[in-house]
């Protein structure tokens, strides 16, 4: 294994983005292999290195690490993303999955029928607005600093900006009635390893497309459609 994490995938977002976002958020370079045929997913298999059938899969310090979501506590305890102590690790935890139950809508959204895509975007907005977005505006305004968490930005801040930025790309004034956000993502955005991530060029994906769809779908013979909530 390199110096560098690797991190497997498809040439998409998907489950991998924030791990990216991560990633680049602590200043730390990677490199990607993206799975694009059926052998290079079975081959994976045969090696042992997908301990649950599944990607992601990301390379670092020797271990070959699946499960997202552990993937990212590792990635923010190493790179000092998730607190000063407990209290702050459990709240960064609690944002974290919150912030994930909401881009859980937005991630199935490629998979779904022209239909039943009106249809989840008209949810995605609703539950943002009135569930999730709220939340997190009262939690800033309560707590009267620049970051969710304590005086420096956390896993939690992260993922919470990418969050943002993804319900952006389905109603680009979704922020309109959240000052305390807006004000967090000029923050968020304006943070030096964050803006570089943020420019053209970087490793950040663009929104899922029919080819990544495709390729999705044909590597791991997902031949199903999925439906809108």
């Amino acid at each position: 294994m390199s110096g560098k994490p690797k991190l497997y995938y498809f040439n998409g977002r998907g489950r991998m983005e924030s791990v990216r976002w991560l990633l680049a958020a602590a200043g730390v370079e990677f490199e990607e292999e993206f799975l694009e045929t059926r052998e290079q997913y079975k081959k994976l298999l045969q090696d042992g290195s997908l301990m649950f059938q599944q990607v992601p899969m990301v390379e670092i310090d020797g271990m070959r690490m699946v499960q997202t979501r552990a993937i990212l506590s590792y990635i923010a305890a190493k790179y000092n993303l998730y607190g000063k102590d407990l209290k702050e690790r459990a709240l960064i935890d609690m944002y974290v999955g919150g912030t994930d139950d909401l881009m859980v809508f937005i991630m199935i959204f490629p998979f779904l029928s022209a239909e039943d895509k009106e249809k989840q975007r008209a949810f995605i907005i609703q539950k943002a607005t009135s569930r999730y977005f709220p939340a997190y505006e009262k939690v800033l305004k309560d707590h009267g600093k620049d970051f969710l968490v304590g005086n420096n930005f956390s896993w939690a801040d992260v993922h919470l900006l990418e969050a943002i930025l993804m319900v952006e790309e389905k109603k680009s004034d979704v922020l309109s009635g959240f000052p305390q956000l807006q004000a967090f993502k000029a923050r968020m955005s304006n943070i030096p390893t964050i803006k570089k991530f943020l420019e053209p060029g970087s490793q950040r994906k663009p929104v899922p497309d029919d080819k990544y769809v495709e390729t999705v779908r044909r590597v791991l013979h997902m031949y199903y459609d999925l439906k809108a909530n």
